[in-house]
This record gives structure tokens, C-alpha cells and sequence, in this order.
């Protein structure tokens, strides 16, 4: 039962929530540890949140996960967890969760609040809708973006989000590519899966893979943090490369189904990953590379 209860919070999802600590690290507020508490106030609050959407998801598409090949041995799909049981869980999270978000600021609260509502809505009508349904999926990221800098009072760069909503919207398509892949277009456990065509989806993960390494590349060229810190710059290659890795997966391997498992499983997107931030912190400790000297 143990094990089950913590499977069904899906810890693997809350790698999502360490876009919470962008903020705190590109603003170069890394060494401020009151600011860090904060920030891991923010990321707590998320993930209390967002297990508790995510066994709300479980409970409300019990009979479709049923059908699918793999999300059928789910602890609530399988019956391992009386639904009862997950519907409190869920309850006692979100309330912690918004407790958590409200200690921050209102602004903090506001942002969780409406990222709770934007997923009820999605469970409850807007995953049907093709396309739709994976620009919400990708606003839940730029949210956690924005909660990181509400946190902590600081701003965020516009090129920043604009990265991170391109890269989620990457994810989410290569996700529906996957589950397309895996079980046609009948839309027996994913309405919206009726809508989409193998071209199209591989075109939008294309689309947007592009346009997240575009943006991430102008975001350390031009915006103010890049004017502080030019040198970056050297954060790039990494993300290109993850981008890289995670494309050739995706088309070679049809994987995608499950992000986090790419991300902890795939020793060279592991990698890019360990050697950004390290480039980053680098970077925002005041590294100066002589060929961007004045």
C-alpha cells in the first residue's frame, strides 16, 4: 500500500517543478539562501499541487487508463488504491499545496490557484480538444516558471518563458506522438488522439523543438540577464544538445511517452542536463570569457 501511495503521487513528474529554481538561479540570487528557502517554499507547494491534480486526473480517467498498455497498471487504475482513498490523498495535498502558496505571497497563491483551475478545466473538457489540450499542458510550465520569480520578487525574462513554453510544447507533443503511435487515432484513452496525424505531430514536435533552442539561444544573447552576464553564452551547447538527443529518440525510437523517463534514463540528456547547470552557475558567478570582453 506504501508503495502504492507514492507511486500514485508520481514523483518522477516533480523534475517538472525544479523550473521553479530558474528565477532563483538566472537572477543570480543562488548564494542568497533566504531567497533559496523561499524558492523551495514555491517548489513545495507545487508539488503538494500538482500530485494532487495528477491523482485527480487518475480518479477522473480511471476507465480510459484501463485501456491503455501501460497507464492500466497504474495504482488507482489497477485497483491497488480504492478511489476513495486517492480522492482524500488528492484533497489533503491541494489544501497543503495552497497553504504553502498563500504563506508566500498573494501573487504566489494567485499563480497555484490558477494553475489548480486550468487543470480542472483540461481534465474536465479541454484535453478532448486536439492542440488545445497541449498549449494548457505547456502553460502549466511557463506558470511554474513565473511562480519561481513571484517567489522571490525578481523578474523574468519574456525570452525565458518563451523557451520554456516552446520546450513544454515539444514534450507534449512528442507525448501525443508516442500515444498515437502506441494506439492509433482511435481515441479510446485519449479523445483528442482522433484528431491527429503522424506527419502533423511530427511536424509540431519539430516546430517546436526548433523554436525552443531559438529562444533559448536569443534569451542568452539579448535579454538583460545575457547584458549582465554575457558569458551565458556557454549554456547553450548544452540545451542544443539535450534538445538534440531528445529529437533522435523521439523519431528513432518513438520514444516520448514519458518525459521523466527519457530525462533520468538517457545518460546524454542526463548529462547536458548536469553539465547547463554547472555552465550556468559558472556563468552567473561572474565568469568573463575574453572574446565578449568589450
Amino acid at each position: 500500500m506504501l508503495k502504492n501511495l507514492v507511486l500514485m503521487l508520481r514523483p518522477k513528474q516533480w523534475a517538472k517543478n525544479l523550473l521553479v529554481f530558474a528565477a532563483w538561479m538566472f537572477a543570480g540570487k543562488y548564494t542568497d539562501l533566504q531567497l533559496g528557502y523561499l524558492a523551495l517554499a514555491a517548489f513545495t507547494a507545487m508539488v503538494l499541487v500538482s500530485s494532487g491534480v495528477y491523482i485527480g486526473n487518475d480518479i477522473f480517467d480511471v476507465e480510459r487508463d484501463r485501456r491503455h498498455p501501460k497507464r492500466k497498471n497504474r495504482p488507482i487504475a489497477s485497483g491497488a488504491i480504492p478511489i476513495p482513498v486517492a480522492a482524500t490523498v488528492s484533497a489533503l495535498l491541494i489544501v497543503a499545496g495552497l497553504g504553502v502558496a498563500f504563506l508566500l505571497n498573494k501573487t504566489s497563491f494567485s499563480l497555484v490557484a490558477f494553475y489548480l483551475l486550468l487543470q480542472v478545466a483540461y481534465n474536465l473538457k479541454l484535453k478532448a480538444v486536439p492542440v488545445l489540450d497541449v498549449f494548457v499542458i505547456a502553460t502549466g510550465f511557463v506558470l511554474r516558471a513565473v511562480l519561481g520569480a513571484t517567489a522571490i520578487f525578481v523578474n523574468i525574462s519574456g525570452w525565458f518563458l518563451f523557451c520554456t513554453g516552446a520546450l513544454a510544447l515539444m514534450l507534449g507533443f512528442a507525448k501525443r506522438r508516442n500515444e498515437f503511435i502506441l494506439q492509433g487515432n482511435g481515441g479510446e484513452s485519449r479523445e483528442s488522439l482522433a484528431h491527429y496525424s503522424k506527419p502533423a505531430l511530427d511536424a509540431l514536435v519539430t516546430v517546436f523543438g526548433c523554436g525552443a533552442a531559438m529562444c533559448y539561444g536569443i534569451y542568452t544573447l539579448e535579454s538583460s540577464t545575457a547584458k549582465l552576464h554575457p558569458s551565458l553564452i556557454i549554456t547553450a551547447p548544452f540545451v542544443f544538445y539535450g534538445i538534440t538527443r531528445y529529437l533522435l529518440l523521439v523519431f528513432q525510437q518513438d520514444e516520448g511517452g514519458e518525459p521523466a523517463d527519457l530525462l533520468f534514463g538517457d545518460w546524454h540528456i542526463v548529462g547536458s542536463v548536469v553539465l547547463f547547470v554547472v555552465a550556468a552557475g559558472l556563468a552567473m558567478s561572474g565568469l568573463t570569457l575574453r572574446f565578449l570582453e568589450p
